[in-house]
């Protein structure tokens, strides 16, 4: 592996993550393995094979965007196998060795929402009947963990009184409109793992994440940090689509695979937002901090520059704060994201930069 940032980031996570026993002996299943957080896990367990005495990883992808040229690139390429599947529609007793997983991950969703508007039934599909599949196949199955990806997008636009958001807040979501077909989709995805877990006793968790970027997201991710990155090294101005008030917070993803990791390890039900509490951040803020260190990094030499989208509903239903409260996260998984916004930003590009943005 000839990306030190990457090299960097995993051995970061190694090293302080407690549960390294958890997978020993294991196998593990992860559906949407060719997205942005697919790149960690099958790097993470790719990377530890050995170290991990991982028995073996199946990954799972209809590749609906693409088929990413790092899949054919990790380590220990050869104990990994790699499935073209749709999860909502395939059968899952079709793929050799599945039936022995320990461990199942399942982020099989479109999450950029310029993707999941042109996608809203594949996304719906997923979320709902492919995670229905995974979990009929599973509960009589003696799993160690099965993960979930869920979202912060299932708090919808949270008052002002439940900022930060705890996970117990329920939400004002708009169950019509175009974000609606993954926002409900995520909220139904997480009853269906609370119904099992009560009938089954499937171990199950579900995360929360909270607008995770870094290595591994596609500069036509089509969301703010990678927008913000792909601006710069084409060296065109930072366009916000907005008036750069709307408020997050942002998770490096190294922090963000952190606690999805103690998550999975966690072996019982529970539901964790997982992100960074702080600093909370506008969007021209954010901007101004690809700015800084663009101009280090890439010899940028743009400017911030706001301006109306084109197409009409980018903004409906976009919240104007998303900022999670990781008190249980903290307290249940010892998590701790440690890695600065600014520091975060320039991995990033450090990243793009030695990769050429190529995935």
């Amino acid at each position: 592996m000839k990306n030190q940032i990457i090299l960097n980031d995993l051995n970061y996570i190694f090293k302080n993550f407690d549960k390294k026993e958890n997978f020993y002996n294991s196998s593990i299943l992860i559906t949407g393995c060719a997205g942005f957080l697919g790149f960690y896990f099958l790097h993470f367990f790719s990377y530890f094979f050995e170290q991990l005495n991982i028995k073996s990883i199946i990954g799972l992808d209809n590749f609906k965007l693409g088929r990413p040229i790092w899949l054919d690139k990790l380590p220990n390429r050869n104990k990994i196998k790699i499935h073209s599947f749709d999860i909502a529609k395939d059968n899952l007793s079709k793929i050799k060795n599945a039936d022995e997983a320990d461990f199942v991950i399942h982020m099989a969703s479109i999450a950029s929402p310029s993707f999941y508007r042109i996608y809203p039934l594949e996304t719906l599909d997923a979320n709902v009947w492919g995670l229905r599949k995974l979990l009929d196949y599973y509960k009589r199955k003696s799993l160690k963990g099965f993960l979930f990806f869920s979202s912060s997008e299932i708090f919808g636009d949270p008052s002002r009184e439940n900022i930060p958001t705890p996970e117990d807040y329920r939400g004002n979501v708009s169950c019509l409109g175009p974000r609606a077909c993954y926002d409900e989709a995520k909220r139904f995805g997480e009853t269906l793992c609370y119904v099992f877990s009560k009938q089954f006793g499937s171990p199950i968790v579900i995360v929360r994440p909270f607008n995770n970027y870094g290595p591994g997201m596609k500069l036509e991710d089509k969301r703010v940090p990678a927008d913000f990155a792909k601006a710069v090294f084409e060296n065109k101005d930072l366009v916000i689509h907005s008036d750069g008030a709307p408020r997050r917070t942002f998770c490096y993803i190294a922090d963000a695979f952190l606690g999805y990791l103690k998550a999975l390890a966690y072996g019982s039900f529970e539901y964790f937002n997982i992100g960074a509490s702080k600093p909370e951040l506008s969007i021209k803020e954010l901007a101004e901090i690809y700015l800084e260190n663009g101009r280090k990094i890439a010899g940028y030499t743009g400017s911030i520059k706001f301006k109306k989208s084109l197409d009409k509903e980018y903004l409906t239903d976009n919240p104007q704060r998303r900022c999670p409260d990781i008190t249980k996260a903290k307290n249940l998984l010892n998590y701790n994201p440690a890695i600065g916004i600014n520091e975060g930003v320039r991995r990033f590009l450090e990243f793009v930069k030695i990769s050429g943005g190529e995935l």
